[in-house]
């Protein structure tokens, strides 16, 4: 199918009468959008509130465990003195 073929078909699409559109369509979509719009918000907030928490926890391990230290030694080391 050409361009000139597709474009007419198009037309001709267009040029039929629409189909009709159920009464308060464009208030539910309305509704239903708000809904969508505020639980979305409440998950990001949610998730925001316990990434925070995650890390408020790893950084009071972090302070508490002190990983970046190295673990003290078990034995002690022979002592090669005079």
């Amino acid at each position: 199918m050409r361009h000139g073929e597709k474009e007419a078909a198009v037309r001709r699409l267009l040029d039929t009468p629409h189909p009709p559109v159920p009464a308060g369509l464009g208030a539910r979509a309305a509704e239903r959008g708000g809904r969508v719009r505020r639980r979305r918000r409440a998950l990001r907030r949610a998730g925001g509130v316990l990434a925070g928490i995650a890390a408020l926890g790893f950084a009071l391990w972090a302070a508490e465990a002190r990983p970046w230290e190295a673990p003290p030694a078990a034995t002690t080391p022979p002592f090669a003195g005079p």
